[in-house]
């Protein structure tokens, strides 16, 4: 996920659900869905559900797949580009905005089968990638976005291996070998490691103001629904709503939530937060 420590900024965040303006509020009055609402399920839902670096459909977030199931919800969970195992990506082979495509065909394949309500839904780099596809497609079409444990912050790696691979990935670009496969450090939830990759693709999830910087897409976001889950003891818990869902457009079924868990955790233990949310749209 991240590399560096936080700036502790939002010690005060011991509620577990705050609303995106502020102010105490009970579940029942941020999630209470109808009574016609929870017999219905989550039918006219499709929930686009993408993993995180190093991880695969069947990974971590395949248990909140099949609860979703269970309650009534279609449920895609495409291959990204940075898939892999036990949190390495086996390459970056084409750059980040190139690898957000599965998304547009699991949302195509949603439409075809009459999906009445599509979800864009990831966890860490997921997340990451959930916010970035409304920047550059708008929300039309979407009924919301849920963003769990929201990781891959290039603003916020600082290690000097990473500043100078910056340093030798621009050179390589800027000299027209952009397209050069060579190993490049990478980080993921603590751990150091290195991966494969074409300078260009590498460049494109590590340029602090690139297009994988949260904060900077979550500013450009269309007015909709956004649903932020974090973990407790989360690395970005610390950094509060003020990190990134704040600087999103206001909209009323926004919320920000704050559950029991870690980076890992976080998909699993905000299963019954994720449905309420959902019945609530």
């Amino acid at each position: 996920m991240d590399d560096d420590s936080p700036s502790p900024q939002a010690r005060g965040l011991d509620r577990r659900v705050l609303l995106a303006g502020g102010g105490a509020a009970s579940l029942a009055a941020l999630f209470g869905a109808s009574a016609q609402a929870q017999e219905r399920g989550l039918s006219d839902y499709g929930v686009i559900l993408m993993h995180g670096k190093g991880g695969g459909p069947g990974g971590i977030i395949a248990s909140l797949a099949e609860h979703l199931r269970a309650q009534g919800a279609r449920v895609d969970m495409p291959r990204m580009g940075w898939a892999g195992a036990r949190g390495r990506p086996t390459a970056y082979a084409i750059p980040y905005e190139q690898a957000l495509q599965p998304i547009g065909g699991a949302i195509a394949r949603m439409r075809a089968q009459g999906v009445r309500k599509i979800v864009l839904a990831g966890q860490s780099l997921g997340a990451n990638a959930a916010i970035a596809w409304t920047v550059r497609h708008g929300a039309s079409g979407l009924a919301g976005v849920i963003a769990l444990a929201p990781g891959h912050t290039p603003e916020r790696f600082r290690r000097p291996e990473i500043q100078r691979a910056r340093d030798e990935a621009r050179a390589l670009v800027a000299a027209g070998q952009g397209e050069r496969r060579r190993l490049f450090p990478d980080v993921n939830v603590g751990q150091t490691f290195d991966v494969e990759a074409t300078a260009r693709a590498w460049l494109s999830y590590f340029e602090p103001e690139g297009p994988a910087n949260i904060p900077r897409n979550c500013a450009r976001m269309p007015a909709m629904p956004l649903l932020w889950v974090i973990g407790r003891q989360d690395i970005l818990h610390a950094l509060g709503s003020a990190y990134a869902f704040d600087r999103a457009p206001r909209h009323a079924k926004s919320r920000y939530v704050v559950v029991e868990a870690d980076h890992m955790e976080t998909p699993d233990r905000a299963r019954g937060e994720v449905t309420a949310w959902l019945r609530a749209l």
